[in-house]
């Protein structure tokens, strides 16, 4: 999506991540209407890696924003996040939470969570779910930070599967996490965090929340 007239110079957008300093991310991740800068320009060394892209472009929080030389979800199109899948109950649920939030955040009409295994709805429900609300194209996402086994055969065949009850409808599926660096922002916020707890200034996050997992322990 190319930037409107009205939009500010892109050089607001551009910020090494060492300027993302600890009283940024807290607005960030106080704010849920507050995403990170539109653009985060990635530092190339000495962590030059085929995994992490030059420039990462993340939308903005009314689910405009800049993606310039990308090609984004469009109209017609499904989006399917699919985890391994959990006999526990509440982490099932979680991934709910995280579908909703990211739904809320890109406005992107069409969301459908999965499991791969072990819990419904399975890729096969989630994919028919796209196609019954209007979706052309659907697009996998799986929740997995590295490419295993999988990534390589599991979601692949499960989707292949899927897809041929629904021909005419094309799909893809994307790459896991990987090796993206905010991630690393994502894992120091949560080590903070529980740390914080741990000594008494925060309480326990949504994840830990009722179970006692996080303390000190001799």
């Amino acid at each position: 999506m190319e930037a409107s007239s009205s939009s500010l110079s892109l050089s607001r957008y551009f910020h090494s991540v060492s300027e993302l300093n600890p009283t940024n991310r807290r607005k960030i991740r106080r704010n849920p209407g507050c995403a990170f800068p539109n653009f985060v320009k990635l530092r190339q060394d000495p962590f030059k890696s085929k995994y992490l892209p030059s420039r990462l472009c993340v939308a903005s929080a009314n689910g405009g924003g800049f993606r310039k030389a990308l090609k984004g979800v469009g109209e017609g199109d499904g989006v399917i996040i699919v985890d391994h899948g959990s006999r526990r109950k509440e982490s099932n649920l979680m991934l709910n939470e995280f579908v909703a939030m990211f739904k809320e955040k890109t406005k992107y009409p069409i969301v459908e969570p999965a499991h791969m295994e072990l819990a419904e709805p399975s890729i096969k429900d989630a994919f028919g779910s796209c196609v019954q609300q209007g979706a052309q194209r659907v697009i996998v996402s799986p929740f997995f930070l590295f490419p295993g086994r999988h990534w390589h055969q599991d979601i692949p065949s499960l989707t292949a599967e899927a897809a041929k009850e629904h021909p005419g409808v094309s799909y893809l599926i994307t790459a896991p996490l990987g090796l993206h660096e905010l991630l690393v922002d994502v894992v120091n916020d949560r080590i903070t965090y529980c740390l914080s707890h741990v000594a008494g200034e925060e309480d326990e996050c949504s994840v830990c929340a009722g179970t006692g997992k996080c303390r000190l322990y001799n």
